[in-house]
């Protein structure tokens, strides 16, 4: 009969690095595509209060938010730490809304303008006088779709 010998001291073959460039370009993809950039800055902490029957919004790209809270800590010691209204990325006044509601209606299209929404996401120790002023000045500018930012309330049990 025939002698075997084991074949010692050869490594095992090195693996291919072929397709590692494809797999880095696959990742890179996924995550240029799956992540959302922010729209604007946080200028106010906003706490949200808390519900017990919440709905979630169809269509984000149809929503305008209006932020009302005490600004940052980088911004209290030029504005106080009185409640303030968020726009975009500047604070406003109430004067402001009929302007950015009207702006925000323009950079839709033409079939998606009535079904705007806009969001109220307000801190929870805000005073009511400021929504009210809000919500005045949305239906002066005929913005009557108003959701309230809430976060869902754990059921104690």
């Amino acid at each position: 009969m025939g002698k075997f010998q084991k074949k010692s001291g050869k490594a095992s073959p090195e693996m291919s690095t072929a397709s590692l460039p494809d797999i880095v370009f696959m990742l890179l993809f996924f995550f240029m595509v799956s992540t959302t950039m922010r729209d604007s800055t946080m200028m106010v902490k906003i706490t949200v209060p808390q519900a017990t029957e919440i709905k979630k919004l169809e269509k984000k790209s149809l929503v305008s938010y209006i932020n009302v809270g005490p600004p940052t800590k980088a911004f209290q010691k030029l504005y106080g730490t009185e409640p303030k209204i968020q726009l975009n990325d500047q604070f406003a006044s109430v004067d402001d809304i009929q302007q950015f509601i009207s702006s925000e209606r323009e950079a839709m299209k033409e079939n998606d303008r009535p079904q705007m929404t806009t969001s109220l996401k307000v801190d929870k120790d805000t005073k009511m006088g400021i929504v009210t002023d809000i919500k005045q000045a949305l239906r002066r500018a005929s913005a009557l779709k108003i959701n309230y930012s809430t976060s869902k309330r754990v059921e104690d049990l």
